[in-house]
């Protein structure tokens, strides 16, 4: 059937899309469907083309549709842009999404808070080969900026323990927002430093990455001290908590807003410590704008 579809592309239509080629495919699919039963309308049949057109090698184009459904196929060719749709492709395979979250994760502009994570999709076509190719994460595709807390349903005025409630009280889906491959821990783990008790809001451990993920909850801007204070749970769970075969922890913490020249100064864009916005009202607007100033200027990581 692919030689068919290739066929149509490359001798009846000639590559173009013209009425006369529209016309031939409504045949077509007539035809085919009559033959074949449902399945072959025109608008699956123009989709089977473009799918023909965007993964025009048989040893890249037999992988994708042995590991994904139709529908999921379908949705991932309506994207034009091909780092963006080689990312939802390769994570749409890892964590085995269904359409219906394959769309939820296009909507919610996963690609875009991703690469604003990362600071640049820099080096990011290599990360996604790896993904690919041995089932591993980066910390760079792991995380995102900003997370979206819409559904906990918090006013805009509230403490970190009504935070810190409402995403036990929603964890299933705050794991979602996530991203794949987060398992929550704990909450307000303890740590004893010289006699002294400190506590973590929340502890994750990723099971790709093979590492745990401390999270700590600011409803104020990202302030210098919160770097010195993730620093030294990182540390102690360096110390106490690591386990053989464990990478080194990791530390993100979720705060309110933060400066472009802060985080690029602390380095919170990479590396050990990371610093995300989180939002928990009606975004869409907000997310919206961010993600235009994002696409006019990737490089920065934007507060």
């Amino acid at each position: 059937m692919r030689e068919c579809i290739s066929a149509v592309r490359e001798e009846v239509l000639g590559g173009e899309r013209g009425a006369y080629g529209q016309e031939v495919v409504k045949r077509l699919a007539v035809r085919l469907t009559a033959r074949y039963g449902r399945g072959w309308g025109q608008r699956n049949l123009e989709r089977m083309l473009r799918f023909s057109e965007t993964y025009p090698l048989l040893e890249i184009a037999s992988p994708v549709a042995s590991q994904l459904t139709w529908t999921n196929i379908s949705e991932l060719l309506a994207i034009d842009e091909q780092r963006k749709r080689d990312f939802y492709l390769a994570f749409c395979i890892h964590e085995r999404w269904s359409k219906r979250t394959l769309r939820a994760k296009i909507a919610g502009k996963l690609y875009e808070r991703t690469i604003a994570a990362r600071g640049s999709a820099d080096g990011i076509e290599a990360e996604l080969a790896t993904l690919a190719t041995t089932g591993a994460v980066e910390p760079s595709l792991a995380f995102r900026d900003p997370y979206v807390l819409d559904f906990l349903g918090l006013p805009s005025q509230h403490t970190e323990a009504d935070l810190e409630r409402a995403i036990l009280d929603e964890m299933q889906r705050f794991l979602l927002e996530l991203g794949g491959g987060f398992a929550f821990v704990e909450r307000q783990k303890r740590m004893t430093v010289d006699g002294a008790d400190f506590y973590l809001d929340l502890l994750f451990y990723h099971i790709t990455m093979r590492c745990y993920v401390a999270l700590e909850l600011k409803t104020r801007p990202l302030e210098p001290g919160d770097y010195g204070q993730m620093m030294l749970y990182l540390r102690w769970l360096d110390a106490h908590q690591r386990h053989e075969g464990d990478s080194a922890p990791i530390g993100l913490v979720m705060c309110t807003s933060k400066g472009p020249e802060q985080v690029a100064l602390l380095g919170l864009d990479s590396g050990e410590v990371r610093a995300a916005q989180y939002l928990t009202e009606p975004i869409r607007e907000e997310l919206q704008r961010r993600m235009a100033a994002i696409a006019e200027d990737p490089e920065v990581n934007r507060e």
